[in-house]
C-alpha cells in the first residue's frame, strides 16, 4: 500500500514539476523572444540608425508593458480575464507594429501562440491565436494579389484551428490525468480503509476464537471424557456389587476399554487446541498434513488440491479455513460413510477459497438444526466464516454426497505485521 501511494505522490510530483517549468517558460519566453528579434535585427537588417534607435525604443515599450501587465501578476490562473485581455491584444498591437519596422521580430510574436492559452472565457483563444497568426504570417504576403492573400488566409486559418485544437487537446489530458489521480488517491484511501476493517474483523474473530475453543472443548470433555468417566464409575460399581468372577471380570474390562476411549479423546481435544502445522507451514501443507492423519485413521481416501498462486496469509485467515477443513472431515467421519474425499484451496486476487466434497451419504440441509446430526458443525462453520467478512455454501443430496465451499477475503500475511 505505501508503494502504491509513495508511486501516486512520484506521479502527481512530476506533474507539478513539469508545470511549474511550463510556468517558468511562460514567463521569460516574451522576453527572450523580444532579445533575440531585436539581436537579429541589429545583425541582419541594415536601416539608418535612427531608425534603429526607434524599434528599439519600441523594443523597450513592449518590454516594460509585458512587465507591468502580465509578469508582476502572481498568479495567472486567477488574474481578470479584463486584464489578460487588454495585456495580450495590446502587446500583439506593439508586436505588429514591430514587424511591420522589420519583419525579424515575428519571432517575438511566436509567444502569442503560447500567452492565448491564459485567456478567458473559452471563446477568446481562437481570437488570441487568430490575431497572433496574422501578425506573425503577415511577412509571406508580400506583394498583395488575389493567390497571394488567399495562401494567407488559408495558413492562418489553418494555424489558429489546429492549435486551438491542441491547446483544447491538451486540457482535456489535463483534466482526465487529475480525475484519474484522484481517483487514485480515493482508491488507495478505501484500500487503507478496508485493510482497517479488516484487522478490525481478523481481532474480533480471535477473540471469538478463543470464546470458540472454550465452548468446543467444554462440549468435547462433556460429550467425552466426562460421560466416559461417568461410565468407568457406572463399571467399576458394577463391578464391585457382582458376585459372580466372570461378570466382575466382564464390568472391569468395560471400564478399561472406557477409560481408554477417554484418554483418546482427551488426547484429541487437546491436539485440537491449535494448528500447530501452520507455524512452520503454508496453508495448503497444512491441509495435506491435516488430511494424511485424518485419511489414516479413518481408512478413507483425501485428495488435496491447490490453484493459483500460494502465499502467506494474516493468521486468522488461515487458521478459520484449516478449522473449517477439520470439521468437514469431522462431519464427514461421523455421518457421511463416504468412500472418497476431495479438498480444494484456491488463491484468487482478492478471494481465499476452500471446498471440501465427500461421496457419502448426503443429507438436507435445509433441515439440519443446530444441535442436530449436523446442525452444530454447520452451524460453527458459518459463525467462523462470518467472523472475518466470508461466506460458508453448503450443497448436498440424499445419497449423493456433500460440497461445503467457504470463502474468505485474502488479507496478506503482510497485514498481520502493519
Amino acid at each position: 500500500m505505501e508503494q502504491k501511494s509513495r508511486t501516486a505522490d512520484e506521479i502527481a510530483e512530476r506533474h507539478s514539476s513539469l508545470d511549474r517549468l511550463y510556468g517558468r517558460t511562460i514567463e521569460w519566453m516574451p522576453y527572450a523572444t523580444l532579445a533575440f528579434s531585436a539581436a537579429l535585427s541589429l545583425l541582419v537588417s541594415e536601416p539608418p540608425l535612427r531608425s534603429h534607435l526607434v524599434t528599439l525604443g519600441l523594443v523597450a515599450v513592449t518590454a516594460a508593458w509585458v512587465y507591468a501587465m502580465f509578469t508582476r501578476i502572481p498568479s495567472k490562473e486567477d488574474a481578470s480575464p479584463t486584464r489578460m485581455a487588454v495585456y495580450f491584444f495590446v502587446m500583439i498591437a506593439l508586436g505588429a507594429v514591430l514587424v511591420s519596422r522589420d519583419m525579424l521580430y515575428f519571432v517575438f510574436i511566436v509567444t502569442g501562440f503560447f500567452h492565448a492559452g491564459l485567456l478567458r472565457p473559452a471563446w477568446m483563444l481562437p481570437l488570441g491565436l487568430g490575431a497572433a497568426a496574422v501578425v506573425v504570417n503577415s511577412p509571406i504576403i508580400g506583394e498583395v494579389s488575389v493567390e497571394n492573400v488567399t495562401i494567407y488566409l488559408i495558413v492562418v486559418a489553418v494555424q489558429t484551428v489546429a492549435i486551438s485544437w491542441g491547446f483544447q487537446l491538451t486540457e482535456k489530458m489535463e483534466r482526465l490525468n487529475a480525475e484519474r489521480h484522484e481517483a487514485l488517491k480515493a482508491r488507495e484511501l478505501a484500500l487503507e480503509e478496508n485493510a482497517g476493517l479488516h484487522m478490525q474483523l481478523l481481532a474480533q474473530a480471535r477473540e471469538a476464537g478463543v470464546l470458540d475453543e472454550r465452548q468446543r472443548m467444554a462440549r468435547d470433555i462433556h460429550d467425552t471424557v466426562a460421560q466416559g468417566l461417568a461410565g468407568i464409575i457406572a463399571q467399576l460399581h458394577a463391578a464391585d456389587s457382582s458376585g459372580d468372577e466372570t461378570e466382575r471380570r466382564r464390568h472391569l474390562d468395560s471400564a478399561a476399554d472406557l477409560a481408554r476411549d477417554s484418554l483418546a479423546e482427551a488426547r484429541r481435544t487437546v491436539r485440537a487446541i491449535g494448528p500447530p502445522t501452520l507455524e512452520t507451514s503454508q496453508l495448503s501443507e497444512a491441509l495435506e498434513e491435516l488430511s494424511a492423519r485424518w485419511s489414516q485413521s479413518h481408512e478413507v481416501p483425501v485428495e488435496v488440491s491447490t490453484s493459483g498462486e500460494a502465499k502467506p496469509m494474516h493468521p486468522e485467515v488461515e487458521v478459520t479455513l484449516l478449522r473449517i477443513a477439520q470439521e468437514a472431515l469431522t462431519n464427514v467421519a461421523k455421518h457421511a460413510e463416504a468412500g472418497r474425499v476431495g479438498i480444494t484451496l484456491t488463491y484468487m486476487e482478492d478471494q481465499l477459497a476452500l471446498d471440501v466434497r465427500d461421496d457419502g451419504l448426503g443429507f438436507e440441509p435445509g433441515r439440519a438444526k443446530a444441535g442436530a446430526k449436523h446442525g452444530y458443525g454447520l452451524s460453527a462453520m458459518r459463525q467462523r466464516v462470518g467472523r472475518i467478512a466470508g461466506s460458508l455454501s453448503i450443497e448436498s443430496e440424499s445419497g449423493r454426497g456433500t460440497v461445503i465451499s467457504a470463502s474468505v477475503p485474502a488479507v496478506p500475511a503482510a497485514v498481520a505485521d502493519a
